[in-house]
């Protein structure tokens, strides 16, 4: 990677350049995000794996402007008009702003007012009044006037034409513009498709609205730009037209010289016709653009932490589960699934209205809990939820049998989906839904990372940002938290295996048959008898898979197997059998760190390996604990500002967190109601499915809202 590159995202990241070098390499060798962080520690200095992914941002973004660059070069040399000062600009550029501006000037266009005076011939008077070489404009015109100039005012005219548009092709004007730009405020008005139109009314706090521009949370930018794209405002930027174009014309002056009066007022004129016509709306909607980019990265790193939070939700295990996806008139839909969340039974019963069946529905239970003994009774939280709740509060429990509420956030998507037809080809959908909730429940991770992330219900304004970007972010984010916690390969879906690095689709496919073909896997080494899982892929992968009962008991560690050697020496240092070893915390206290670095291992990775072998597979998930919402609270209408509520955090924005209190409306704790003084950072104050105590503060019955304050 060219070191002007390195540089540059080393000072953007504030990390060193031998890091940035060191991560560029690696990616170019085809190493993946979660291996780099998790076993290359030496060579990235102990980056965790977001740092390593942004630094996999850039370099990508750099390696697209190579490609971008080396069009610009080439169409300019096709003009003859690239010097070599040029080419070393463009060479040297880093900032894709800059870049364009320099290419600006010569990138085709349509045909332009002052296309049509070029070809009046009009360029050479043009050139003489932008370099203040005349004084007398009037009388220097008049030379060119032709059959297709018929006057002084249309040469004249012509010639600004063309300045005008040199000037909005100037890198350093709009440069001066985007800095003028940046500390303005941003208005938006009230479009008239806004005036009774009830669509518009979500927006009507923006209809009269301004802040600065630098100051603006990303969820109200995005709001007010989501309402621009459907009619029902107009956004700007507030710059003063006079104050530009001042600025423009001083600086233009001290690039050449100060006009004689007469060329003054042509000059002015140009410039503030270039900021009117061509700069303003440009340069307007760049920074309004580059606005929005902030604001995009802003509102996808909260998408991407409270993804983070839920697919790391705390497990109950395997525990034989009954799943129930409640309903009044369809019934609630039951699915017993064994400890592998493999679907053992299913039916439907009625114990709510119109049906209330009850008994029946009873004794329907009672029956499936003894014969299947259910470890764990899992209800979805959707409609019927409270009351399914309540119903089986009347049922005699197994010993140690607890009741869980899981969020049915995408668990419809799923029962529709491919990856719901493939696993389940003769079930219908409420069967596969309630599936989907006793899995969630059993194992949150694997059942979750076989939905579209958008479609779990903990976005921000996520289908108006970058969906380029976004899919980047959750696309590591999904990586990161299935090898952070690792992957059995003898029980993994292909869906959870495709996640684990250096794995993909294909090779998930691959493990699956193999595994079906020739049982279960035995160690790692046999994961090399996968079809098309070479040498690359299994360095990739093998940490982060683990076997249960091998052999040898490093298989079922995050210990890599490049590094089994070192443990081997440990063991022997100590005069034990490695397998003595492994989960012995004593015996790995008494070993010295420092005595087992080698050149490509180095202390930080002999003392992930200590804290391995201490806690082998640990899973870095918290355990499960059960919730209880208000009883007397069952609608809306039971509550009175001042109650204080048990909740759980459902959704996590930058202006606040959605809490559901037992009702089919979420209530919101604004952040300044966060329980901190003035206006809080809800993602670092909260975390999503965290259990809190929430005080109402107000109702608003008529648009379903709730107001909270956050007690703890």
């Amino acid at each position: 990677m060219k070191e002007l590159y390195v540089k540059h995202i080393a000072a953007l990241l504030s990390v060193k350049d031998w890091q940035v070098e060191n991560c560029a390499q690696m990616f170019e060798d085809g190493d993946t995000i979660p291996f780099i962080s998790r076993y290359r520690k030496e060579r990235t200095g102990g980056m965790d794996d977001a740092s390593v992914a942004e630094v996999k941002h850039w370099v990508d973004v750099f390696a697209e402007m190579d490609k971008r660059k080396t069009t610009i070069l080439e169409t300019i040399a096709s003009q003859g008009k690239l010097t070599d000062a040029l080419r070393d600009e463009i060479e040297n550029c880093v900032q894709a702003a800059h870049l364009e501006d320099l290419y600006l000037p010569y990138r085709p266009k349509r045909r332009t007012r002052a296309t049509v005076a070029r070809e009046a011939g009009l360029e050479p008077l043009a050139d003489k009044s932008y370099e203040v070489r005349i004084s007398d404009p009037e009388s220097e015109a008049a030379k060119f006037l032709s059959d297709r100039v018929d006057s002084v005012e249309s040469a004249l005219s012509g010639a600004r034409d063309i300045i005008a548009e040199r000037l909005s092709e100037t890198a350093s004007v709009r440069d001066t513009l985007r800095g003028i730009f940046r500390t303005r405020r941003v208005v938006s008005k009230a479009a008239k498709s806004a005036q009774d139109n009830p669509e518009a009314a979500k927006y009507r706090s923006y209809f009269s609205f301004s802040m600065p521009l630098e100051r603006i949370p990303s969820h109200n930018l995005l709001a007010m730009l989501r309402a621009q794209n459907e009619g029902f405002l107009s956004v700007s930027i507030d710059a003063d037209p006079e104050r530009c174009a001042k600025k423009m014309y001083y600086d233009f002056c001290q690039e050449h010289r100060y006009p004689g009066p007469a060329l003054a007022a042509q000059i002015q004129e140009a410039v503030s016709d270039a900021y009117k016509r061509l700069l303003e709306p440009s340069i307007s909607n760049e920074i309004l653009k580059e606005a929005k980019q902030k604001a995009d990265i802003e509102s996808i790193r909260v998408f991407g932490e409270n993804l983070r939070q839920l697919l790391l939700a705390s497990p109950v295990g395997q525990k034989r589960t009954l799943a129930i996806d409640p309903g009044f008139r369809n019934g609630c839909k039951l699915a017993v699934l064994d400890e592998r969340g493999d679907l053992l039974y299913h039916t439907i019963i009625f114990p709510h209205p119109p049906q209330n069946e009850k008994v029946k529905s009873l004794m329907a239970v009672s029956d499936i809990l003894e014969k299947y003994k259910v470890e764990a009774v899992a209800i979805g939280n959707g409609t019927a939820s409270r009351e399914t709740e309540d119903f089986m509060k009347k049922v005699q429990l197994p010993e140690g049998c607890r009741v869980w509420t899981v969020s049915e956030d995408g668990a419809s998507i799923y029962s529709a989906s491919e990856v719901a037809r493939a696993e389940f080809p003769n079930e219908d959908v409420t069967v596969r839904g309630a599936v989907s909730i006793g899995r969630r429940l059993m194992d949150p991770l694997s059942e979750l990372v076989k939905i579209d992330p958008k479609s779990l219900g903990i976005g921000q304004y996520q289908h108006d940002v970058d969906q380029a970007l976004l899919k980047e972010k959750l696309d590591n984010t999904v990586e990161y938290c299935v090898n952070s916690v690792g992957v059995n390969v003898n029980t993994a879906s292909p869906w959870l295996l495709r996640y684990v690095a250096g794995i993909g689709p294909v090779l998930a496919e691959n493990i699956v048959s193999y595994r079906k073909s020739a049982g279960a896997f035995r160690s790692r080494e046999e994961l090399k008898k996968v079809p098309r899982l070479g040498e690359k892929a299994f360095r990739q992968c093998a940490g982060f898979l683990r076997i249960p009962d091998a052999a040898n008991p490093l298989d079922n560690s995050a210990v890599h197997p490049e590094a089994y050697h070192i443990v081997d020496r440990m063991a022997k240092a100590l005069g034990v059998r490695t397998a003595e070893l492994v989960g012995n915390a004593d015996l790995c206290s008494r070993i010295e760190a420092s005595d087992f670095v080698e050149e490509a291992f180095g202390l930080p990775t002999i003392h992930d390996i200590l804290k391995e072998l201490a806690k082998p597979g640990r899973d870095p998930r918290e355990e499960a604990s059960a919730f209880e919402f208000a009883q007397d609270v069952r609608s809306i209408e039971d509550l009175t500002p001042g109650m204080e509520l048990p909740g759980i955090v459902t959704n996590i924005t930058n202006f606040g967190a959605f809490v559901d209190i037992g009702l089919h409306e979420n209530g919101l704790i604004h952040a300044s109601k966060m329980g901190v003084r003035g206006m809080a950072d809800p993602s670092k104050v909260l975390k999503l499915h965290q259990q809190v105590k929430v005080e109402v503060l107000s109702v608003d019955l008529d648009r379903n809202r709730i107001s909270l304050r956050l007690v703890r």
